[in-house]
This record gives structure tokens, sequence and C-alpha cells, in this order.
């Protein structure tokens, strides 16, 4: 087969490590880079560290509005498509480059296929809610995590081509968490010392990083933490603290953004993880490490009916609340909702079986 993947952002870039370790023994991977994460840190580092091969075209999109960012990635994707003629069209979760990547294969009539399909936030204030339900509903497979995934795709009458292969993120947590454990040295450099109490912490969503009033309470919540706070700062949060004149205390870090091993480390070691992430969310999930989301509702809603996670208002005295709960008692079970480390295999399996099917 001959497979036209398309990433552009961390959490792709995690995803995709696994599944293209996976794919290229058997199969022919066309990989493009988006640009949508394109610095070192958001970018470079996740390919070094996960041993994702280079990619064979960097669009270099680059930021701007939704509709600037989508529509120049999907100029270049058809084109690039046109010429590839792949068997399948591989996007992953719920980015603009996810989306322009189902576009422009969908209406060039090439097989999408989702991976991280069947997710809902139910809200539509959120672009990324847009991008997984439009690119669920014009993907031929639909690789979803969870049964409650399969069923959310249900209620919207989309039943065929879905498949559960649990989620990818299991896979690469697992061949990386020795190396979490064992080789980085993160918390050293940050000056945590061997069992020192302290959170982690990012935010980046614009809900809370455009807000001036919601990134003021954030702050205020982080700076009234009982315990030390790491808080890798996207490079927009970063730009937003420094706009609005807001100032961390001498306990909160404000650092550059970690690679993905080191932000194992972090997430592992710490008491509790305070963002507004999706991935980290269940990352945390994985580690065991409990969680608190500073959004209004997640797509993740297994950790949240699980004890692990908990919704949080962007507000001072609700986050020293959440604080002090989740680092209180940890729920007495840990239920496996996510798979046991094989989604990548099933995914292939399913590409395959399908592949077939057509030819």
């Amino acid at each position: 087969m001959r497979i036209f993947s398309v990433i552009g952002a961390r959490p792709q870039f995690i995803k995709a490590a696994p599944l293209s370790a996976a794919l290229r023994p058997y199969h022919d991977e066309f990989l493009v880079h988006t640009g949508q994460h394109y610095d070192n840190a958001m970018s470079d580092v996740f390919f070094r560290q996960l041993g994702i091969p280079a990619p064979d075209v960097n669009l270099g999109v680059g930021s701007g509005s939704h509709a600037a960012q989508t529509a120049g990635m999907m100029i270049p994707l058809e084109r690039l498509i046109q010429e590839q003629k792949p068997d399948w069209v591989l996007v992953y979760g719920d980015t603009n480059s996810t989306l322009a990547g189902a576009l422009a294969a969908a209406k060039l009539h090439f097989p999408v296929a989702h991976v991280e399909a069947g997710l809902r936030s139910y809200n539509r204030t959120m672009p990324e809610e847009i991008n997984r339900v439009l690119t669920d509903h014009l993907s031929t497979l639909l690789f979803c995590p969870t049964q409650t995934a399969v069923d959310h795709l249900a209620k919207e009458g989309v039943t065929a081509g879905v498949t559960i292969t649990g989620d990818i993120m299991v896979d690469a947590a697992l061949r990386n968490v020795e190396a979490a454990r064992h080789e980085s040295t993160i918390l050293q450099q940050l000056g945590i010392q061997p069992g020192q109490t302290y959170l982690a912490a990012t935010i980046h969503r614009p809900a809370n990083t455009d807000s001036r009033e919601a990134l003021s309470e954030i702050m205020a919540g982080l700076n009234a933490a009982p315990m030390p706070v790491v808080f890798p700062a996207h490079p927009r949060t970063r730009k937003m603290i420094d706009v609005y004149g807001l100032v961390p205390v001498d306990h909160v870090q404000v650092v550059n953004p970690l690679g993905y091993i080191d932000m194992l480390a972090l997430v592992d070691g710490a008491a509790a993880l305070l963002t507004d992430s999706g991935g980290l969310q269940k990352e945390a999930y994985l580690l065991e490490t409990p969680c608190i989301t500073i959004r209004q509702e997640t797509e993740w809603i297994e950790t949240v009916h699980s004890g692990w996670n908990r919704l949080c208002d962007a507000e001072r005295d609700s986050i020293l609340q959440a604080v002090e709960t989740a680092c209180g008692t940890h729920p007495p079970e840990h239920p496996d909702f996510y798979g046991n480390g094989r989604a990548a295999e099933r995914i292939v399996t399913a590409l395959e079986a399908a592949y077939q099917l057509s030819g």
C-alpha cells in the first residue's frame, strides 16, 4: 500500500511515531509535515526523540487564522495527493492539519483514514470539535480509541468502516516511559529535588490565553498554589503572559516547551497536572497522575468518570480547591480504558484488510 500521512502538530507527532514504525517495514509511506507547529521545541525535538522519519515534504504553513492556515495547507496538499496517488490518506486527531488533509483527499476522491476518530466534547466553539466532526464524516476508515468514541459515531449515523483499535498514544507512552523515568534529567535541570512535591501545568487554548481575565485567574491560581509549579509555556501563552503584564511568583517556573520524553517525566513525577490539553489529560491518566482540566468539558470523559481527572473553571479559588482535592487521595481503581499498546498493529491490519477488499 501507499500511505499519504499528514501531520503538523505536537500530538500528531506522538501518534505518528508508533504507526509509522508499524507501517514502513511493509508499506510505502509518504509523510507530509504541514508546519502547523514549526519551532524546535514544538516540532523538531519530537522527530528526533521519537524516531519519526524525516518528512518527505514540509509545507511550512506556520501560524495564521484558522481559515488562512487551513487554506494554506489544502492547496499544496491537493497537488501532492494528485502526484502521489496514495491508497490511503491518513490523518490524526483534530487539528487544522487534520481537516485540511481530509478535505483535500475527499474532494479528490481518495479514501481518508482517521486515527483517533469519534471523540466529542460537544462544544462547537472549540475549533478542534469542528475539525474532528467534519473529518469523521469525510472518512472511509475510522479508528476509535474507545467504545465511547464508537458510540458517538453511531449516534451520528456513522457505523461503516469503524474499528476500535485502542489509543495509539498508549503505544507511544509504553515505548518511552522507561526513558522518561530513567534517562530524562529534566527534573534535576529544573531544580526539583528527589521526592519533592510539585505541580505541572500547561495552558494553550485560546479560551484561556486570549482572555485577560481567564489567564489572569489561572496565573493567580498557580501563584497561590501550595507547592512549586513547573509551567512549560506554549509560545502564544508566554506572549500573552507578557502582554497582560502577569508576573509569576518565585515558586512558579515558566519554562520553554519540553520534548516528549521530558514532558512524560515531568507529568510522571508531579503531584497533579493542570492543563487544557487533550493529549496531556490522557498521558496523565496513563501515568496515574491526577489531572485538573481547566475547561468546561473534555473529550476524554472516561478520565473524569473514573475520578482521575476533574474539570475546573479558569478561576483562582476553583483551581486551588481542585488542587487540594486532586492531591488528597487517589481513586482506588485505574481502569484500562485505552488499550494495551497495540493500536498501531490493529490500524495497519485494518488498512490492509480494507485495501484488499477494495482491490
